[in-house]
């Protein structure tokens, strides 16, 4: 019978405990892989506290800084002041003690008929745009600016805090385009100066664009970026006229091709991008 070398002896019980070593090290290697895989996902998974909020649809992400500096925002039942604070899926987000969720944002385009008030809740019960959605989504959504009660056209609803913010603010310049009946003909010096601008109560105005629709000189298309309140109506009302008809027929290039009066639709992917660039 052969005789085993020594060495190899001597080998096989060390081979057997650096083989155990190695087995550790690879099993806390794989434990730390884990756990950082672990971390990574909560890592993206997690969003700024303000950006939450404002996901919420009830304000735009600087606004919601500015609530959670006043200490009206809780996260788990924690009051939390603190700028760039995240949060994950599973927090449970308070504001003003009412919680709020995460919604999946929605963008709905509606064809606003004459008599609808442009309000969530009017204390008169009197019919508001939210009846002509109704039913349309889950989330709940809110229009962004205005038209009054008389006024037709296009009104944009979302729950996205941040692009109503910025569609609302004066500094984006967002387009809107009126098609207006006048009570009488719209006169070629009237025209001239309203095309230069004129001078209202509370600032200058001056259209983007003008013109006469077809052959009439009582109707017109006039394009503006202001939002200010009743601003149509008025600068007709200063130059001596009255506003028989105001529908709203662009709104920061959205139309209203094949939406009929009192309809609404989704706006599309491509639609949504667009606003997001202005």
């Amino acid at each position: 019978m052969k005789k085993k070398n020594q060495s190899e002896k001597v080998k096989s019980p060390k081979n057997k405990k650096n083989q155990h070593k190695q087995n550790k090290i690879i099993s806390k290697k794989n434990e730390q892989i884990s756990k950082k895989s672990l971390t990574d996902t909560n890592e993206q998974t997690s969003i700024r506290l303000n950006k939450y909020i404002a996901n919420s649809g009830i304000c735009s992400r600087r606004e919601a800084d500015k609530l959670i500096e006043a200490g009206v925002v809780k996260v788990n039942g924690e009051i939390i002041t603190t700028l760039g604070y995240k949060v994950k899926p599973t927090d449970i987000v308070e504001v003003e003690g009412q919680r709020i969720k995460n919604e999946k944002k929605v963008y709905i385009l509606l064809n606003k008929p004459k008599d609808y008030i442009t309000t969530t809740k009017d204390p008169q019960n009197r019919k508001t745009v939210m009846h002509l959605i109704s039913g349309a989504c889950k989330e709940r959504v809110y229009p962004v600016g205005r038209l009054d009660r008389q006024t037709t056209g296009l009104l944009l609803f979302t729950n996205d805090g941040e692009l109503a913010k910025k569609l609302t603010h004066p500094k984006s310049r967002i387009p809107k385009l009126y098609h207006v009946v006048l009570n009488k003909n719209f006169s070629g010096t009237d025209f001239e100066k309203l095309s230069k601008g004129i001078e209202l109560e509370d600032g200058f105005i001056k259209p983007d664009a003008l013109s006469y629709v077809m052959q009439s000189k009582k109707e017109l298309g006039i394009q503006i970026h202001s939002g200010r309140n009743r601003i149509i109506r008025r600068i007709f009302e200063h130059l001596g006229y009255e506003v028989v008809k105001l529908d709203r027929v662009m709104y920061a290039g959205l139309t209203k091709k094949n939406l009929p009066r009192g309809k609404w639709r989704f706006l599309t992917e491509k639609e949504v991008d667009f606003l997001k660039m202005l």
